[in-house]
């Protein structure tokens, strides 16, 4: 006959052993980090990493890391500076002459060394078809470990917005940590979308239509923004992007008193200088799209603007044969080049192949040609944390227009008359509404927003971030 009682004894004896188990190991660990520091040779040297397993992306978060490497670079002497980073497939050297190459930078090689980690797939989202934030998650921290393993630094600065790492770092490493948050990993505005059972990228058809795996779904969201309050509060200091981040943190970390607004670097000086090589009698009216092909990015929505925008130009044939729209952007791996090949495929069952082109990884000084010769900038990610294409768009004198949410609503774009500096759109149709405005306008009135585009952005120029972030990093440098 079976007994419970023996059955409950069994379980509760191995989960003792289990536990106690986990803790000795937690404790030899912290045990080894800790020896392994006291071993250092240069005790009254202050090591620095930055955690950015994507270093080699060539994104703006990448811009936002090698301009903090810079500031940091010249600000302290007496630091050395590391880079955890997962791109195996290539050398320091490669890295650092794409950073340049991509944001115009200049930086000194010498006093950067790469931590190169090779458990990268655990956090990455095809690892993961369900349950995709809990387990990317779960990665960062056996990536953490790695990481700390290899090198346990006195001051650990996240990049990416891994917040599970900084228990690992905090408790076993010992480290102060700092993070530029630019994208909370869960927000209320994701919450809502899942209650309102809306077919997103981040909850798919089959969730959104059963109200069962929506209910636990939300339940899933709401465990899971409990866990990412608490380990984001393992934070000495805490910079976000924009005014629509900071929002969302303070909600869900509760920590106003060491929270800091620090606009992300955008290289607004020279793109300012940027003379327009449009003409109104060219052979195209180029529109442009810069950002990462990436699901959020929305790309599709650009692409069926313009399929709108044909509708509402039917009437002037001539007028559409110039449009092109030109997506320039880049690809950190396999699902990002298998995406561009699902664009362009869209674009053929739309029958835009003759009005669309995609550009991948670019240098930066074809971007600047880009910029010249295109008069419309169109970015379309809902809730986009910041939009540092937005900001470089506007400040090269393209005519914006932006989804209306996130950073473009609250912090980059006004629409209001006299002070108008772009547009803000929700969906296709109104995306393109707002081009064919721009179309028919009078040069006088397009010159008006260019010029109030251009002054509104010296707050978000390198000088600015750089400002910021060594503001806000200082207590835990000093």
């Amino acid at each position: 006959m079976f007994c419970w009682c023996s059955f409950v004894y069994v379980l509760f004896f191995l989960g003792s052993f289990l536990s106690i188990g986990l803790l000795a190991v937690c404790v030899l660990l912290r045990q080894l980090i800790k020896f392994q520091r006291r071993k250092r040779t240069d005790q009254n040297v202050k090591h620095v990493a930055f955690f950015h397993p994507y270093c080699n992306a060539g994104g703006g978060g990448e811009r936002v890391l090698w301009c903090a490497i810079r500031a940091l670079l010249n600000r302290y002497e007496n630091i050395k500076l590391f880079v955890y980073t997962g791109d195996l497939d290539a050398k320091p050297a490669e890295i650092l002459a794409k950073a340049e190459r991509s944001f115009n930078l200049t930086l000194e090689a010498e006093r950067i060394t790469f931590v190169y980690l090779r458990k990268r797939c655990w956090v990455e989202a095809v690892k993961y078809p369900h349950f995709t934030l809990l387990g990317q998650s779960l990665g960062s921290i056996v990536l953490a470990f790695e990481a700390l393993l290899k090198l346990q630094p006195d001051v650990f600065i996240d990049t990416m917005g891994y917040a599970f790492t900084y228990p690992v770092f905090a408790y076993f490493g010992g480290c102060k940590i700092g993070c530029y948050t630019h994208y909370p990993t869960i927000s209320t505005d994701m919450l809502r979308r899942v209650q309102s059972q809306t077919h997103t990228y981040n909850n798919r058809g089959y969730v959104a239509k059963n109200p069962f795996a929506t209910w636990l779904k939300i339940v899933y969201y709401r465990l899971f923004s409990r866990i990412y309050g608490w380990v984001g509060r393992c934070a000495d200091t805490v910079m976000v992007n924009s005014s629509w981040t900071e929002n969302h943190i303070i909600s869900l970390w509760d920590v106003p008193y060491k929270t800091h607004r620090v606009y992300p670097p955008c290289e607004v000086s020279q793109l300012k200088r940027l003379e327009s090589l449009t003409d109104e009698q060219d052979d195209h009216i180029i529109i442009l799209s810069v950002g990462q092909y990436r699901p959020e990015k929305d790309h599709p929505l650009q692409l069926q603007a313009m399929y709108e925008l044909r509708t509402l130009l039917n009437n002037d044939e001539a007028l559409w044969n110039r449009l092109k729209l030109l997506i320039v952007g880049s690809c950190r791996d396999e699902e990002d080049r298998v995406r561009v090949k699902n664009m362009q495929d869209l674009a053929k069952h739309l029958s835009l192949e003759n009005s669309v082109e995609f550009r991948v990884n670019v240098p930066y000084r074809e971007l600047l040609q880009c910029y010249q010769r295109a008069t419309i900038g169109l970015h379309c990610m809902w809730n986009e944390h910041f939009g540092i294409s937005v900001v470089d768009c506007m400040a090269a004198g393209l005519i914006m227009v932006a989804n209306r949410s996130g950073g473009p609503l609250m912090d980059i774009i006004e629409t209001s008359e006299g002070s108008q500096n772009g547009y803000l759109a929700y969906d296709s149709y109104d995306y393109a509404r707002c081009i064919a405005n721009i179309l028919y306008n009078t040069p006088e009135y397009n010159a008006r927003i260019r010029e109030a585009a251009r002054a509104s952005v010296d707050r978000f120029s390198e000088k600015e971030f750089e400002s910021g972030f060594l503001r806000a990093i200082s207590p835990i440098m000093d």
